[in-house]
């Protein structure tokens, strides 16, 4: 038995591949998140189940999949997973690391760029009434040359971001748990802080944290508090490392300049009220959506699937299952 079941659409790139290896798989073809139901039903003869960021797999669906040996999680993140249920059943998850390191930092350059020059707002006037014509103080924002751009999280995409923004001539501080090597720091012109240092002296504060109990609301009102009021957020990451709630009242009251926001904390689902800003820039979970990354992260979803079905070596296992 190697039954597949996609959750999701992927690039042919991937399909292709399972053509190739001449495996039965059935993809769910309607658009936006599978059912619940519909998953627990096509679940119960699989083997390998792949699927995006947006498909939950808790104990209901493990439990209804009794020959499911593998959940190939197309994205670098994976809590929509429970990964310890599935160690405890035998079941491995893998997901797609690295290969949208440069995507979803060049997306997150694009924020801050967007939101510094507020050229989405620009394009929205224009798109409107219009303008009466060039004028000295008209629409004015901010350059990035000398300001500091802090970085909560200096993993892959932290330091692709910093390669990225030391072009633009900004000063780049960073925190996270462990202090990078001195050469490496050098390399990318970056500077250790403390993440309380990094909050209070970032002109751009930019999330590159996972979500864990320690970083879940790492930025709320007493956090928005100890910012420049002339600074900007950007999250890229994951969103409940932003209370939305409290990013509203940071934001109604002035304590922070504004934001940009790809991924929400109660996603698909957005704070209405941080709608109404037009300092607030939202784009919808679009950091590795270039055809690039997606191509090479269906190739690496679909070749975990062809080797687990194999009996071969799987990459990027998440949830420490040891392999035979």
């Amino acid at each position: 038995m190697s039954r597949i079941f996609l959750s999701a659409k992927i690039p042919t790139k991937g399909t292709k591949l399972l053509d190739e290896a001449d495996l039965d798989y059935e993809i769910f073809e309607n658009e936006g998140v599978i059912p619940k139901q519909e998953l627990l039903e096509k679940i119960q003869d699989c083997q390998v189940l792949i699927c995006p960021l947006s498909t939950t797999v808790d104990r209901d669906i493990i439990d209804q999949a009794p020959h499911l040996r593998l959940i190939a999680n197309f994205g670098a993140g994976f809590n929509n997973i429970d990964t310890a249920y599935a160690k405890e059943k035998g079941i491995y998850v893998t997901n797609t690391p690295v290969v949208s390191t440069n995507a979803t930092a060049e997306l997150t350059a694009g924020l801050i760029i967007s939101l510094s020059r507020r050229i989405a707002e620009g394009d929205r006037l224009m798109h409107g009434i219009g303008f009466d014509g060039w004028a000295p103080l008209f629409f004015l924002g901010h350059e990035l040359k000398d300001k500091t751009l802090g970085i909560i999280g200096m993993g892959k995409i932290g330091q692709s971001l910093a390669e990225k923004m030391n072009a633009f001539g900004m000063k780049i501080i960073y925190s996270q748990r462990h202090q990078l090597p001195a050469e490496q720091e050098q390399a990318l012109n970056a500077q250790f802080r403390t993440q309380e240092e990094v909050i209070q002296q970032a002109d751009v504060l930019t999330l590159h944290a996972p979500l864990t109990d320690e970083t879940h609301h790492l930025l709320n009102y007493q956090t928005f508090e100890k910012m420049k009021n002339s600074a900007f957020v950007i999250n890229a990451a994951r969103g409940p490392l932003i209370d939305e709630e409290e990013l509203v009242q940071a934001l109604t009251e002035n304590k922070i300049a504004g934001a940009a926001l790809d991924v929400y904390e109660f996603e698909p689902e957005v704070t209405e009220a941080l709608k109404q800003f037009d300092n607030v820039l939202l784009t919808p979970h679009i950091g590795n959506a270039s055809v690039e990354a997606r191509d090479q992260m269906a190739e690496i979803v679909v070749k975990n699937a062809i080797a687990n079905i194999q009996g071969k070596t799987l990459k990027y296992i998440v949830n420490d299952l040891p392999q035979d």
